[in-house]
């Protein structure tokens, strides 16, 4: 909880100042945003922030300490049954001031505070997220079985002999194609020298 400032009280003495801030708090939980001096509201945000923690109470006691400082019970009756279960789930930090600038006449610096009522929206750690992506990056390696492996082998296996053969085929073909190619020159080789030899006879 925010401690209050020191220096001068605000009004002519202790006794007004509680007045005050309990006026300041009941039209805050009222109407949820008031518009005040940066001196008030900074003394008003540890009071409301207090009667706030009270309301999250919520029993007997609690209600009689906010009534205390409070004396309107309708006031009350909306910070324990519309506020207090608003900001259940947030841990301090009800209130937000935002400065609107300065006051025509004196140039005092006027600001609004007004009550935190968004809802919390949990912070996520990068350490837990990473933490949690590695064990589900690591399961589908564990969930291989050693007969995934097996049929892994087997068709690495298979692969591999379909290669050697094509690879014998085409061995193959290219032999039966060279001695084709063989074959014919000789023919041609014999062909020419057969008709070299002709007009010799026929010259004897």
């Amino acid at each position: 909880m925010p401690t209050p400032t020191k220096g001068p009280r605000l009004g002519g003495g202790p006794a007004h100042e509680r007045l005050m801030l309990a006026n300041l708090a009941a039209a805050l939980f009222t109407h949820k945003s008031i518009k005040t001096t940066e001196t008030k509201a900074k003394r008003l945000r540890p009071v409301a922030e207090r009667l706030i923690t009270f309301a999250k109470r919520g029993d007997l006691h609690a209600r009689r300490r906010v009534l205390a400082t409070i004396s309107d019970k309708t006031v009350v009756h909306e910070l324990f049954t519309q506020i207090a279960p608003q900001v259940a789930e947030r841990e301090g930090g009800y209130t937000r001031i935002t400065k609107l600038g300065f006051r025509k006449g004196d140039n005092a610096s006027m600001v609004q505070i007004e009550l935190v009522l968004e809802p919390v929206t949990p912070k996520v750690k990068k350490s837990a997220s990473a933490a949690s992506s590695a064990p589900a990056a690591a399961a589908p390696a564990a969930d291989k079985t050693p007969a995934d492996d097996a049929t892994t082998d087997a068709t690495e296996g298979a692969s591999e002999s379909e290669l050697a053969t094509d690879t014998n085929e085409v061995v193959d073909d290219a032999a039966d194609e060279t001695g084709t190619v063989t074959a014919a020159d000789d023919a041609e080789a014999d062909e020419a020298s057969a008709s070299t030899d002709a007009p010799a006879a026929d010259t004897k």
